[in-house]
């Protein structure tokens, strides 16, 4: 019995070394290796999430000033047939010149308010583009110095 755990004892001895370059193993790859990474990973999801709450922000946007230009387009129409109604009423030679001119000013006000809106969403489709491409690129960047160190 004594031999026993005089031998265990002799291999508790010899296996110390072996414990302790593992636990210095653990705490280098923990700070070089593992920290390093999950900063990366951490800094990608905020990234990755910044850009899609950004696109959501310009899509709502765009609803909005959707929202506003249809308004002002109702709000000019109301005003246009009830200056047709009085114009009708008193001259009707009038009233037809006045509707012609309203009609041209609404045309004219809803296909630059098209032509803005478009151009608005064409330039924030193009932020969003260019944002994910260097979001991209920073990521590939971010990986590749991870996978090189």
């Amino acid at each position: 019995m004594e031999a026993t755990l005089h031998a265990l004892g002799a291999l508790l001895i010899k296996a110390i070394p072996t414990f302790l370059l593992i636990l210095l193993l653990h705490f280098y790859l923990k700070g070089v290796f593992f920290a390093p990474l999950a900063r990366v990973l951490e800094q990608r999801e905020q990234a990755t999430e910044g850009a899609r709450r950004q696109a959501e922000e310009l899509l709502a946007r765009a609803s909005e000033l959707t929202a506003q230009y249809e308004a002002a387009i109702r709000e000019a129409r109301a005003a246009i047939y009830r200056e047709q109604e009085a114009a009708r009423l008193r001259w009707q030679q009038e009233h037809d010149q006045a509707v012609r001119e309203a009609r041209e000013r609404a045309r004219a006000a809803v296909e630059q308010a098209r032509q803005e809106l478009e151009a608005e969403l064409a330039a924030a489709r193009l932020v969003l583009e260019s944002r994910s491409r260097e979001l991209a690129d920073r990521i590939a960047q971010a990986v590749l110095m991870g996978r090189a160190a």
